[in-house]
């Protein structure tokens, strides 16, 4: 599984981390897009009540199955690109693809990381938001309204509740009618905000990591411990997702519209609109969910692949 200075071990490793933190996160990632893409809800805790009231449990686990599928594979993409990245500029740099990668590699190679992976990531995120959002209230303003009153005025609606109704039967009737009626540029919506988030979200995502893990490491031991790579993990994934919450607050927004009707042109309009309808504190909106579902995702992802490394190069 390995040549000099590329490794496919990386890619497995990657995979089974991310099947592990789909399990562990999607619950508060279903809260977390209610909140900033939905209407109707007043803070987190109300957020959690209404979906255990109407939907049960299985509610914080709608449009899971796809993401289980493509965020492994996604996960595998972002850590097998990340490693062999950070050897490749070692090797570039330093001579050896083993040596120690000092700040600016990690920085380079964590940007990098975050630019690829808006292609693949940019489609699973759209999918899987707008399979959670299917309970949603249907908006007035994104209904075409087929029949108007007799004196063509339009009816008076402010919101529309559609019980049991489903855009989508699943990820791939998803899929298949956004490839229809918007083409392949419709599955990828949102990506401009996705790049703004992904970026720099990366390089908060995986120096954090690397610097706490140092830190939390003896210096008469050559590996962390178990539990310092899953600190190391959990505050570097807080980290990263509060981070990058105002720009994942535009991109679910973007991603979330045009169920029926596009409400926004781009990503700057998306930003103004949200603005002015409802202050600067919108970008901020699930920050909190973000901060604690960010650490048990990154710390059983990280946790996962560095064992599953350890177990790969062991054998």
């Amino acid at each position: 599984m390995t040549s000099k200075n590329f490794r496919l071990d990386d890619f497995v490793a990657g995979w089974i981390g991310g099947a592990s933190s789909v399990v562990v996160g999607h619950p508060l990632d279903t809260v977390k897009t209610r909140l900033q893409a939905g209407s109707g809800y007043q803070n987190t805790l109300h957020c959690i009540l209404s979906i255990y009231r109407k939907e049960t449990v299985m509610g914080f686990f709608k449009g899971m199955s796809f993401p289980l599928a493509s965020i492994t594979v996604y996960n595998s993409v972002v850590f097998g690109f990340f490693s062999n990245t950070q050897r490749l500029i070692s090797k570039y740099r330093y001579g050896d693809g083993r040596h120690p990668c000092g700040m600016l590699d990690l920085t380079v190679a964590s940007m990098l990381t975050g630019l690829i992976s808006v292609g693949l990531g940019a489609p699973v995120d759209l999918v899987k938001i707008r399979l959670q959002m299917q309970t949603q209230m249907v908006l007035a303003e994104n209904l075409q309204l087929a029949g108007n009153v007799a004196n063509g005025t339009n009816i008076p609606l402010r919101s529309v509740d559609i019980p049991n109704q489903r855009l989508y039967r699943g990820p791939i009737h998803c899929i298949s009618s956004i490839l229809q009626t918007q083409g392949i540029q419709g599955l990828y919506r949102g990506a401009g905000a996705m790049i703004l988030r992904d970026v720099p979200g990366y390089a908060l995502y995986f120096i954090p990591y690397a610097v706490f893990c140092d830190l939390l490491t003896p210096s008469s031991s050559s590996s962390p411990h178990p539990c310092s790579i899953w600190l190391a993990g959990g505050l570097a994934g807080s980290i990263s997702w509060v981070t990058a919450t105002p720009a994942d607050v535009v991109k679910s927004r973007m991603q979330a519209d045009a169920q029926l009707q596009k409400k926004y042109k781009g990503v700057l309009h998306c930003i103004v609109q949200s603005y002015r309808a409802e202050g600067a504190e919108v970008f901020f909106r699930g920050a909190s969910v973000n901060a604690i579902r960010g650490f048990p995702m990154s710390s059983t992802m990280f946790l996962m692949y560095e064992l599953s490394l350890q177990f790969f190069r062991s054998h």
